[in-house]
């Protein structure tokens, strides 16, 4: 049977033929148990078999509702068809050759593509890697060859890999660098702003940050300032209005380089083709992964022009770096975000399941709030009365739509969010059920 058959088989609905996991879902991950150490940690012991759009059925057979995506990965449909034709017929000519060593059209096409698209004036240029991580690395590699300096910035709740660099900028030690070191020294972490728990303005915020690196780094030590635009694990996170400006201003005053790391915010969540858009804001160097390939393994430092000439010949770059595969599939992604207007199907989304989880907040005092752009919404969950996190209650929701069929991942730094990743082409449907199972989730939790 073709691939294409079975895509037509999965339809766009939530559909339950056994308890979740079922049995053959438990019966491999009593298997897996036994190969792979528990570091590799599954969120729910379900195995999928296939998938299509906003659709994954598991090996049982049961449909669910992926509101996840790979964590941001799958943002316009598992096996869109123009993305996997697109990577079908790459597939049939060539796999690999290291661009370093034998080049391919396909790497310099996502390159113009990822210029033509930079939220800022002037020549960008590319370098492409493999995954989120190395992106981040390669870009602080990158500015501190501009600059000649080592201070690397980074914020609170600040979420930017698993290497040692990054694991290192990330706030959050547990699980991702406790017990791993050493670390990598020379980053400095700044309070960011987070109007629900510090009250601040954009403005009083930005001084804030910025007095702090001034004091605890100084500026004329910083190579670069990391700003995820939307924080991702940190809890989908939106600065107050002014605050990025502020810090991008700062930054260009003092010859730091501003990197936005776009890895789960950007490719059209938003409903900005890069959420530092949201706030008018031109990076120095953008960061893309995840959703840039629709599924395959690749990833963008995207710089002006004299900051990314810096490097000189051989510096930059990595054996799978730009696989022709996945650059056959990002060129698909780009042409499906223009031709299906995903852009706009982003707004519908953040006004179809925003409406649905306002009236939830409405209905249920443990929600604390609401946020987010596009399809890249949150909800803070609280002990009802104050501002206490409950990720108690948040794992005893995301547990409960799990076994029902919707596919929900935590957030925050003490787990307090239910973060929401649907597929931007994910029906009005499918998004008003999901809010269904979390009515009937945080009834039934209470």
């Amino acid at each position: 049977m073709s691939s294409d058959m079975l895509e037509a088989e999965i339809t766009q609905e939530r559909k339950l033929i056994t308890e979740i996991p079922g049995p053959r879902s438990q019966e491999i991950h009593e298997r897996r148990k036994r190969v792979v150490p528990p570091g590799v940690h599954t969120v729910f012991p379900v195995y999928i078999e296939r998938a299509h759009d906003s659709i994954v059925v598991d090996v049982d057979g049961n449909q669910l509702i992926d509101v996840c995506g790979g964590i941001g990965v799958t943002t316009i449909g598992h096996t869109d068809e123009a993305v996997v034709a697109a990577a079908r017929e790459q597939l049939g000519k060539v796999t690999h050759t290291l661009f370093t060593m034998n080049a391919y059209e396909p790497y310099v096409r996502v390159a113009e593509l990822l210029a033509a698209h930079a939220p800022g004036d002037g020549e960008y240029k590319t370098l492409l890697m493999n995954s989120g991580a190395e992106a981040v690395e390669n870009g602080v590699k990158i500015a501190r060859k501009h600059t000649g300096r080592p201070g690397v910035a980074v914020l609170e709740h600040a979420y930017h890999g698993r290497t040692m660099l990054t694991s290192s900028m990330n706030h959050k030690a547990s699980p991702y660098a406790l017990g791993y070191g050493p670390r990598a020294g020379d980053i400095y972490r700044a309070p960011n702003s987070h109007p629900l728990h510090d009250g601040l303005s954009g403005e009083e915020a930005a001084k804030r940050t910025i007095n702090h690196l001034e004091k605890t780094a100084g500026a004329s030590d910083l190579a670069c300032l990391v700003v995820e635009p939307v924080q991702g694990e940190g809890g989908f996170i939106v600065p107050a209005e002014g605050y990025l400006p502020a810090l991008a201003a700062w930054c260009k005053e003092n010859g730091i380089v501003f990197i936005a790391d776009e890895v789960q915010a950007g490719m059209a969540r938003t409903g900005k083709m890069f959420a530092i858009e949201q706030f008018g804001v031109q990076p120095d160097i953008i960061l893309t992964a995840k959703g840039i390939a629709g599924g395959l393994p690749l990833s963008g430092i995207t710089g002006r022009a004299e900051i990314m000439d810096k490097s000189i010949p051989g510096g930059l770059g990595g054996t799978f770096g730009g696989n022709p595969v996945s650059c056959a599939a990002a060129v698909a992604v780009f042409e499906q975000i223009e031709k299906l207007d995903l852009l706009s199907e982003a707004k519908r989304i953040e006004q179809t399941f925003g409406d649905g989880l306002r009236q939830l907040k409405a209905e249920f005092d443990c929600i604390a709030e609401v946020r987010g752009f596009g399809a890249m919404l949150a909800i803070e969950i609280t002990k009802p009365g104050t501002l206490e996190p409950d990720a108690d209650r948040v794992s005893a929701v995301i547990d409960f739509a799990g076994k029902h069929g919707v596919i929900l991942l935590s957030a925050g730094l003490y787990g307090e969010a239910i973060r929401f990743l649907p597929s931007l082409k994910m029906t009005d449907e499918l998004l008003l059920d999901v809010v269904s199972v979390l009515r009937e989730a945080f009834t039934a939790t209470a």
